[in-house]
């Protein structure tokens, strides 16, 4: 968050152990508590601070943290449980002799000095560490670009904060003293850091809630349907192993567990504490349980107001507690040692290995039932609902460090912060698969999914990025949903698209043959080798092409070691059996499924069954040894889990990318320009051409010689400047918020010598009376492809980079792709090869290809451009002209906003 949003809205974020600390600005207000800070710290750490142990360097520094607000200093605190626990500052200079070492005037606004103290008793829980990360974040934002800090060179615990922020730290020994040099580039070894400590803060503070030792209900009443007599009920029944309380206080017990009449009155309090109780009683419940001492809330209530709302969240906040909800179904958690089921569904899940987070009860209630009919189970379970707090990225990360979650499904209807969101699952899905829905795809869905959680709608392209990018396998419904999780869960990795099928019957294969290339997926042909070795081993009359029809004469025996011979071909990826009952094997009493099923541990490759005439759409079919093998009752639904397979497999074998670094960026000339034009216009708005070429320039965009004019006159004299070129010109008008030229008829082509110059101009000039403010010149372009590159800000995602057709055939066709910035190597290259009009450019039919490397470095300045600039709301570059000799920029439209940048990664609850 940067600085005057925290200054507005203090945050709150996890240390290390999982408490919550909340971090905001010192004030002239808190000196006093400053003060007594620094007086309860002990002599040896106050020498360690100060160099020196006298009670007046304290005071001291309480003045300097809580003097007015000037420019260059910050001073945040951290405070728990209603003290002050820790204090980090920095300051560029200028401040005047505090008497504390450290507190040195550098005389450059670039470089600031930092120090850091923590109260006694509260080391080595990352609460100097979270201060330090919050202020690297506001420093930026003022363009400072290193800390440093003086430190004895016994204080071995500020040194080591330092050297494991993640940031180039440099140390000069000067005696007793260490001077350190803190440089505080973004790059990915810093996020990696601060992911991992956030990783681990995280995964702790979700301990109470997932690994509970006592539980409390509250709201859990005689009547049989209520909803919280049903929680009870569940986690009395599924086998709770901790302590299990009810709080209702007009009876001594529900079903037999002790009910007691508030939580305060507990006789041990919990670690978590369900709530099931009407709306308006819910933000006491909250505050009871805070000042209690629980650790986290599901909260089951649905229909809570605006008030409500916030003074629930206000006391998780304030007392440190976990929520998960309100409006949800519950969690669980099947792992035997605690068998914790604090849901409403109809049934128990099954202990497993899926991990399931969703924010509708109702998909949730589907996938509980559909994971534990295939026999996948649950290893934990969180119906998030309105999603107050805990999130998709917690179930993420405690999934990754469980030891026990094999395959993560998501059904996520809104996201909080997407960005961390996707690093997160870029390093997860590297382990284990991560599935979703992805829901509110069309208008009608996204208004849906607002209406039901309260939620902002995203749109469905900057979704699919979000998912492409992190190696997320997105599916349209819950059935495609189990369909793949079926596949992932039994089989080993596809290793590509090649499949073979092989069938008893040659409609059923022809049907399956069908599904998989409409799917994207290939059917190679056999060799002659694999050919004759399949003949030698099938009935007479069967055909070995691909598909392969065995004829429904087939064994067990033979369709055994057909399917074995086509899995050990190195030209197949997976194969494919549809299977239809027949007479002739009932006759003989073959069982063919058993072919399939018969020690599937030795197949190195994936073996999948479709069975037309199956009752449900996917079964996963006991196998000899162990294991599984999927089968389905239709061969769509077998392609699109195979397809989504080799997608994965193909994204886990590309190495990840890294951004490159780019040269001729002035992200401060640009931020200068962006600045003054804000400044001139506090509402935002279009650049007009002139400061729009200058930004572009800023980043090195490539763009076609070009001149303003607004007179008759003026015009002759810039075409003849730029005639130089080839002695064509075009003219362009141009007013504010004029935006489709072409569709205004606002342009002039192919125009020589003055003549026709003036024509242009006065045509112009009689038919935009009023509007037009003047007109750009530029000679002719080649010929060449038109392509489209541009920018939008997100306001939940963040920037996304757009690429594809441009020209006046970009609205009609639609061949875009879109990335989310910051773009990566791989993130451009996928980028240019996703739209439908890739082999153009890649030189399809014997064309020369375009200059893909220069078009990459557009891409690539585009992306670095919107992640430098939180204001640029849009960037429309239409037509980029692409040939083989280079790409430039015939028109570009650049829209700011007046934002503040934000710290998607930097540590804080929602």
């Amino acid at each position: 968050m940067t600085d005057d949003l925290l200054e507005r809205h203090p945050v709150h974020a996890l240390l290390a152990d999982g408490t919550t600390a909340r971090i905001r600005p010192a004030l002239p207000g808190d000196h006093d508590r400053l003060r007594g800070f620094y007086e309860e710290m002990a002599p040896e750490n106050l020498r360690l601070r100060f160099f020196s142990a006298g009670r007046r360097s304290g005071t001291l520094a309480a003045d300097r943290a809580c003097a007015p607000v000037r420019p260059g200093h910050r001073a945040l605190l951290a405070e728990a449980d209603g003290r002050v626990i820790g204090l980090a500052e920095y300051d560029t200079g200028g401040a005047g002799d505090t008497g504390e070492k450290g507190a040195g005037d550098t005389g450059k606004k670039a470089e600031a000095e930092i120090s850091v103290a923590v109260a006694d008793g509260l080391h080595h829980r990352g609460v100097g560490t979270l201060l330090v990360e919050h202020l690297v974040s506001a420093a930026r934002c003022e363009g400072i670009t290193t800390f440093t800090a003086d430190a004895l060179s016994e204080n071995h615990e500020i040194l080591r904060l330092f050297a494991d922020l993640g940031l180039r730290t440099t140390r000069r020994f000067e005696g007793p003293e260490v001077r350190c040099t803190i440089h505080l580039d973004q790059d990915n070894a810093y996020l990696t850091a601060v992911e991992a400590r956030g990783r681990a803060a995280d995964v702790a503070s979700l301990v109470p809630l997932l690994r509970p030792s006592t539980i409390a209900v509250v709201g859990a009443g005689r009547t049989p349907g209520s909803v919280g007599r049903a929680v009870l009920h569940h986690l009395r029944t599924g086998g709770f192993t901790g302590r299990l309380f009810a709080v209702n206080p007009h009876v001594t017990s529900v079903l037999g567990v002790p009910s007691h009449p508030s939580v305060a009155a507990l006789p041990k309090t919990p670690d978590l504490v369900v709530v099931a109780v009407p709306a308006a009683g819910v933000p006491a419940v909250a505050e009871e349980c805070g000042t209690s001492g629980v650790r986290a809330l599901v909260v089951i209530t649905v229909g809570l107001d605006r008030a409500q709302a916030q003074a629930l969240l206000t006391a998780c906040r304030t007392y440190g507690m976990r929520l998960v909800g309100p409006n949800c179904l519950g969690v669980s958690n099947t792992d035997p040692e605690l068998s914790l089921d604090a849901t409403f569904a109809a049934e128990h899940p099954r202990p497993g290995t899926a991990g399931v987070a969703v924010q509708s009860g109702g998909v949730g209630i589907a996938l509980l039932d559909g994971l534990s009919r295939l026999g996948i189970g649950v290893s934990s379970f969180a119906s998030l609902g309105d999603k107050f707090d805990v999130s998709g990225n917690d179930m993420l990360q405690w999934w990754e460090s469980d030891g026990r979650t094999g395959l993560a499904l998501l059904h996520l209807e809104s996201f909080g912060n997407p960005r961390a969101f996707s690093r997160t699952a870029r390093r997860v899905t590297r382990r284990i698969p991560v599935l979703t829905v992805d829901a509110g795809r069309t208008d009608a869905g996204r208004r849906a999914a607002a209406s039901h959680t309260a939620a902002a709608a995203t749109r469905t392209m900057t979704r699919q990025a979000l998912f492409t990018q992190a190696g997320i396998t997105a599916t349209r419904s819950v059935g495609e949903l189990l369909e793949t999780a079926a596949l992932l869960h039994s089989q080993p990795l596809s290793e590509g698209p090649r499949v073979a099928v092989v069938t008893n019957a040659g409609g059923a294969g022809v049907l399956t043959a069908d599904a998989c290339a409409e799917a994207g997926l290939v059917l190679p042909p056999l060799t002659p080798a694999v050919i004759d070795e399949l003949l030698a081993v099938l009935p007479d009359g069967a055909t070995a092409g691909n598909p392969v029809d065995a004829t429904a004469a087939v064994s067990e025996e033979q369709l055994t070691e057909c399917v074995d011979r086509l899995v050990r071909c190195p030209g197949i990826d997976t194969v494919v059996v549809a299977l239809v009952p027949t007479a002739v094997a009932a006759a003989t009493g073959d069982d063919l499924v058993r072919a399939l099923t018969r020690a599937p541990g030795r197949r190195a490759r994936p073996v999948i069954v479709v069975r037309l005439e199956q009752d449900r759409p996917v079964r996963l079919l006991p196998a000899d040894g162990g294991g599984t093998v999927p089968s389905y009752a239709e061969p769509q639904s077998a392609a699109r889990a195979l397809a989504h397979a080799a997608r994965r497999a193909a994204w886990l074998a590309r190495p990840a990318g890294t951004v490159p670094a780019l040269d001729g960026i002035e992200s401060e000339r640009a931020r200068t320009v962006v600045e003054d034009h804000l400044a001139a216009h506090p509402d935002g708005g279009r650049l007009d051409p002139r400061t729009c070429a200058e930004l572009l320039a800023c980043y090195g965009v490539p763009q076609i010689p070009w001149a303003w004019a607004e007179t008759e006159d003026d015009a002759v004299l810039a075409a003849d400047r730029l005639r130089g070129f080839d002695g064509r010109v075009v003219m362009k008008a141009h007013w504010p918020g004029l935006l489709h030229k072409t569709q205004q008829h606002a342009v002039h082509l192919d125009l020589r010598g003055d003549a026709q110059i003036r024509a242009a101009f006065r045509d112009l000039e009689t038919r935009f009376a009023g509007l037009m403010t003047g007109v750009v010149l530029q000679p002719l372009a080649d010929r060449g492809t038109e392509l489209l590159a541009g920018v939008v800000q997100d306001e939940v995602f963040g920037p996304l980079v757009l690429f594809g057709l441009g020209g006046t055939a970009a609205e009609v066709l639609a061949d875009h792709a879109a990335r989310l910035a910051p773009l990566t190597d791989r993130d451009v290259h996928e980028l240019i090869t996703s739209p439908r009009c890739a082999p153009l450019l890649l030189g399809a039919n014997g064309h020369t290809p375009v200059d893909l490397e220069r078009l990459e470095q557009l891409l690539l300045r585009l992306s670095r451009m919107a992640a430098d600039l939180p204001q640029l709301a849009e960037v429309d570059l239409d037509p980029v002209l692409a040939t083989p000799g280079g790409v430039t920029v015939l028109d570009a439209r650049v829209r700011l906003l007046p934002r503040r940048p934000q710290d998607p990664y930097l540590r804080r609850l929602r």
